[in-house]
């Protein structure tokens, strides 16, 4: 990524390249600065993100696969599975085999865990809703819309 106020980078040479390589430094920069203050609000709570972010699939989807939460946690699902193993010994999550396919193994979230994520996740949706103020909700619904055809794009499925 080329920093956009550096001194020896040669300009792009149209317009259109331009735009977006400052789309693309500016997404960056506001993902980092996102990201990192919902870390430290996470982090307070005790827990790391990719905890967090498994416990509050399960909380909102309910049971899920091990490679589905891996998907709605965007890490793979070896990576998931450690951090499954360590929501379980806290007693947080709980494994169940599928009775159609024993292949398969669901992840859902014990009593405790329902317990905790339901105690957590309103200071958690305030503070995302604080790092978002600097829009207003029509601008949050532009920016999503444009944000997602431009991952589909970005994806190849758009």
């Amino acid at each position: 990524m080329i920093a956009d106020n550096d001194p020896h980078a040669s300009p792009p040479k149209d317009d259109d390249t331009a735009a977006a390589l400052k789309l693309w430094v500016v997404l960056n920069r506001a993902h980092r600065a996102i990201g990192e203050r919902a870390r430290r609000q996470i982090e307070r709570m005790g827990l790391r993100p990719t905890e967090f972010g498994v416990l509050e699939a399960l909380y909102h989807k309910g049971p899920l696969t091990l490679g589905q939460v891996g998907e709605r946690v965007l890490v793979t699902s070896g990576s998931v599975t450690p951090v499954v193993d360590k929501l379980e010994r806290r007693g947080l999550v709980q494994r169940r085999i599928s009775s159609e396919d024993r292949r398969v193994c669901y992840a859902e979230l014990t009593d405790a865990g329902r317990e905790l994520v339901g105690g957590i996740f309103p200071a958690h949706a305030e503070e995302i809703r604080g790092t978002m103020e600097g829009l207003t909700t029509e601008e949050k619904r532009i920016a999503t819309s444009f944000l997602r055809r431009l991952g589909y794009h970005a994806a190849g499925q758009g």
